[in-house]
């Protein structure tokens, strides 16, 4: 066609989908040192059951409103969310956050209720170490 410039223009459309591959990538590499420090030392300690549930949560309903938008960078970021938040309950809950804290409460309450009936420290549960 004559009279058409050798260059594409971009509109507005195409601004705001390369914002959000852009922010995509950029949030996704904001989480990866998080989650390479925790597979790598399984120290979870300082993350709270409650706020990792609340999250999880929160992403699976959001789920169904991100998934109702057309397809796009929001579907991928999202993804990532949901997988690197289900990742980080599943490890607090495996590496000892929660688990080794219940376990360890019930076995010393077991031990205080032994000992308080019949006079004796020993428990047949053995200990962890």
């Amino acid at each position: 066609m004559r009279g058409t410039p050798a260059f594409r223009t971009f509109g507005a459309m195409d601004v705001a989908v390369l914002a959000g591959v852009v922010s995509t990538g950029l949030f996704a590499m904001s989480y990866m040192p998080m989650l390479v420090k925790a597979a790598r030392t399984k120290d979870l300690s300082s993350y709270s059951l409650g706020n990792l549930a609340i999250t999880n949560l929160g992403n699976v309903v959001y789920s169904l409103y991100v998934f109702s938008l057309p397809f796009g960078p929001i579907w991928f970021l999202h993804s990532f969310y949901l997988v690197a938040c289900g990742l980080m309950l599943v490890w607090f809950l495996h590496y000892g956050g929660a688990w080794r804290r219940f376990v360890a409460r019930r076995r010393a309450a077991w031990r205080a209720h032994a000992a308080a009936n019949d006079g004796s420290s020993q428990s047949p549960v053995r200990s962890a170490a």
